[in-house]
């Protein structure tokens, strides 16, 4: 592969990473669950996306995947989701966690869609 392909593969690959993080965010707490560990759910700081969820957690995640519950106070209602965990990144001794929903109920889906109308006003 020539310079000049590697450099345009590269900017394409920057860019589609750059559109991902310009989607609406909005800060949130969430309880989180690691499946691979059991216990309890676990309060984070974070922030939501339509597509996921961020948070910063003392450990990264123990397995691939991660239970969510997210309370949206606009509705009164309690959102349930499994996510994947795509990456963990690391902030002194913080881990932020970004995960992708892979498993959310439509009723679900549609609330944090008319969640988002209501933020972008």
């Amino acid at each position: 592969m020539s310079e000049r392909d590697e450099a345009g593969t590269a900017a394409a690959q920057a860019d589609a990473y750059a559109d991902r993080r310009d989607s609406t965010r909005t800060p949130t707490r969430l309880l989180v669950r690691e499946p691979a560990l059991g216990g309890s759910f676990e309060e984070r700081d974070g922030n939501l996306s339509i597509g996921g969820v961020f948070y910063w957690a003392l450990h990264p995640p123990v397995g691939g995947r991660v239970e969510l519950r997210l309370f949206i106070p606009a509705f009164k209602r309690e959102v349930h989701a499994v996510g994947e965990v795509l990456r963990v990144s690391r902030d002194g001794p913080r881990f932020g966690t970004h995960v992708r929903f892979v498993e959310i109920p439509l009723d679900a889906e549609m609330t944090l869609a008319r969640h988002f109308h209501l933020e972008q006003g």
